[in-house]
């Protein structure tokens, strides 16, 4: 793929969590989108889907409470509603900012599944909160079906679900093959479908992949020489809220490392971003990582805003 090829991955504050400001944000995230590809980059999307999974694997759920002669709806399912819900708002909006701009580009969004181990280990200790609150009783009914819950506080409870790292992205070579002709592609959105191989069979897993090491995966794949990272700040911190919090500029691989042995980004939060930009830049000659927010990804993608990992 071109020297110029740019994976983005787009945090929460891109998309909003209701219906109404997930259309409205992604106006936003449409801009920051054009700008790159009216600076000549090849782009490839993908984004995080927090809020909508867990609207939709709550409100599927929900229902099949209230219609007993219909099945709850797993995981993997959920995942891949909310990949063509955020996709279609997405799309639709990156193709109004292009043409809007007297350019005229595909944008397509590719339901993605992404291949799980099933022995990862974060299936011990799963630590991703999802879906409604739970009383004791339908607590222990979902520990009865294998699933693990979690206490969040006055007697009431959550399922979490393990975070297992991506190991494959099926559709890979769509996701290229439509890249190398041009098009805006929006893939991986969640960190992708979870599921395992059985034979030639994929199946869906009960677990969530964090979007920033699926990511930085379909980035090292394609042979992206650039990851940008959207998310709420424009900088990443050293020190954060303290006295002697101090703003990154430009890392190295060993510094970024250093700093990740030091605890000094949260765990669920920063830390994946930081382990997935190392990943990146360590894996390729020229590769760079960019962490910033929406508002400077043309400014950080210059390298004149965010951090700079490489």
């Amino acid at each position: 793929m071109s020297e110029k090829t740019v994976v983005v991955a787009l945090g929460h504050k891109a998309l909003g969590a209701t219906l109404p400001e997930q259309k409205q944000a992604t106006k936003a995230a449409a801009k920051a989108i054009a700008d790159l590809v009216e600076d000549g980059a090849h782009v490839v999307i993908s984004h995080s889907n927090g809020p909508q999974v867990g609207m939709i694997h709550t409100a599927m759920n929900e229902f099949g409470k209230a219609h007993p002669d219909y099945t709850f709806a797993p995981m993997s399912v959920c995942s891949a509603m909310s990949q063509g819900y955020i996709g279609y708002d997405l799309q639709n909006a990156i193709r109004a900012e292009l043409i809007s701009r007297g350019i005229y580009k595909p944008v397509a969004t590719i339901l993605t599944q992404v291949v799980i181990d099933p022995y990862d280990e974060a299936f011990g200790e799963p630590e991703k909160i999802i879906g409604r609150i739970l009383t004791s009783e339908e607590a222990e009914a979902e520990e009865d079906k294998g699933n693990f819950v979690t206490e969040v506080g006055n007697g009431e409870y959550r399922r979490i679900l393990a975070a297992p790292k991506p190991q494959k992205i099926v559709e890979l070579e769509t996701i290229r093959t439509l890249a190398d002709a041009g098009q805006v592609v929006i893939a991986a959105g969640g960190g992708g479908i979870p599921v395992m191989e059985q034979g030639i069979d994929l199946h869906g897993a009960s677990a969530i992949i964090e979007k920033d090491f699926a990511s930085e995966l379909l980035a090292e794949e394609l042979n992206a020489d650039t990851l940008l990272i959207l998310t709420s700040v424009e900088k990443v911190s050293l020190n954060k809220d303290t006295d002697k919090e101090t703003l990154l500029d430009t890392v190295s691989v060993a510094d970024a490392r250093k700093y990740i042995d030091e605890n000094q980004f949260t765990a669920g939060s920063m830390l994946p971003k930081i382990e997935a930009a190392v990943a990146f830049a360590e894996k390729g000659n020229g590769h760079r990582t960019i962490i910033t927010d929406i508002a400077h990804a043309k400014d950080g993608y210059k390298e004149k805003a965010g951090t700079i990992i490489k």
